[in-house]
């Protein structure tokens, strides 16, 4: 998986009509095709994306990819092939590592500022609609080279969680988005980079260049699958750096899409924790749903660098969690699913603080725990 920021704890031609400015207008895309998608019959693809003038490609912003501003302050974008919303259970491992697929790179961008503690990446991947998914689910990434440790063989499967829809930043089926924050090694005695120890995958992946072409595997996943039985339901969202990236695809669905069957009218709350301002993730993108829809999206920040926590110390995820707690538990109680993203070393000091709310409170977090395991509200990826 990508890997996230913290703090103590631990160190991602359509025939559509196009403005100007490069953005797609809102008239729905037909596209012919079956009505029943079966996504272990690899061979299903869609049609062939290509902008006729580059100097149409969308442009690009500071701290944001390309689009993510103009596309949540629009009305809701039609989405197309809506055959990916016929499948009644998700794509897995279509893709596997001994057969992996030729994807290409259609855009690296940085999304953070120069005041961030390392650098984090959106990447758009195009996979030619021959490897579909749903939100919440993982790509692996096969970097180039051979194992270090197996001379001879491939490096090894690196699984990132998908920061887009199903349908991609492009609306149209055939990409993939990841949040890559780019892993160095720094010596402790010397205080130097030591490039012999840096991430493979990750710098991989920050590296490239539009045109590269990228070896993919998966989909893989089901534990953060969305659920969409109950289009009202409250949804909380907890991540650490490039934890958030599920979530961006769960709000793009909510928020910016006009997905036929799925109508959100519930609450989703995200809480976001990272070093400081300028290593806010898609936070534009956020602060536009903020706007358009505070009825259903609440939007909390833990900047560890820049705020403090009630006692004085450094403001963490589990901080604003605690702040909250009285309605964070009450909306538990009421159904609502939450979810958690990022590197393991966020679930202690989560799991110590849900423990101490839930003892003065009265309540045996063991057995509340479980309850919401059984109930399928708890949900955790983390790597």
């Amino acid at each position: 998986m990508a890997s996230a920021a913290l703090g103590p704890q631990v160190a991602a031609a359509t025939s559509a009509p196009v403005g100007s400015d490069g953005f797609f207008r809102g008239s729905a895309l037909k596209v012919q095709g079956t009505n029943n998608l079966n996504f272990q019959s690899r061979p299903w693809t869609g049609t062939t994306v290509a902008w006729e003038n580059k100097a149409r490609q969308p442009r690009h912003f500071n701290k944001v990819f390309c689009m993510s501003v103009q596309q949540a302050s629009k009305s809701k974008f039609a989405v197309q092939p809506v055959e990916l919303e016929s499948a009644k259970e998700p794509p897995l491992n279509l893709y596997k590592p001994k057969e992996p697929y030729t994807a290409t790179i259609v855009s690296v961008e940085r999304l953070v500022g120069p005041k961030a503690p390392g650098e984090t990446c959106h990447i758009v991947i195009d996979h030619g609609s021959n490897v579909p998914y749903w939100e919440g689910q993982s790509y692996g990434v096969i970097p180039p080279g051979e194992n270090p440790k197996k001379p001879g063989s491939p490096n090894t499967v690196r699984l990132y969680s998908i920061a887009s829809t199903r349908y991609g930043d492009s609306f149209d089926g055939k990409t993939a988005s990841l949040c890559v924050r780019r892993a160095v090694y720094y010596d402790p005695e010397t205080g130097k980079e030591d490039p012999s120890k840096k991430g493979i995958c990750s710098n991989f992946l920050c590296d490239s260049k539009p045109g590269d072409k990228v070896q993919i595997t998966g989909p893989s996943g089901k534990i953060m699958l969305l659920p969409e039985d109950d289009p009202n339901a409250t949804h909380i969202m907890i991540a650490t750096g490039t934890g958030v990236a599920p979530y961006r695809g769960y709000l793009r669905r909510m928020f910016m899409e006009d997905v036929p069957t799925f109508k959100f009218g519930g609450l989703a709350w995200l809480f976001l924790g990272v070093a400081n301002s300028d290593s806010l993730l898609y936070d534009e993108e956020f602060t536009n749903y903020l706007q358009q829809y505070p009825d259903n999206f609440r939007y909390d920040k833990a900047l560890s660098r820049e705020e403090k926590n009630k006692n004085g110390g450094k403001m963490y995820v589990q901080d604003k969690i605690e702040e909250y707690s009285d309605e964070i538990f009450k909306l538990l109680d009421g159904g609502a699913h939450i979810y958690f993203c990022g590197l393991k070393g966020m679930m202690p000091g989560i799991q110590d603080t849900l423990k101490r709310v839930a003892d003065q409170r009265g309540e045996s977090w063991e057995e509340k725990l479980s309850q919401l395991k059984k109930n399928k509200q708890w949900h955790v990826e983390v790597y």
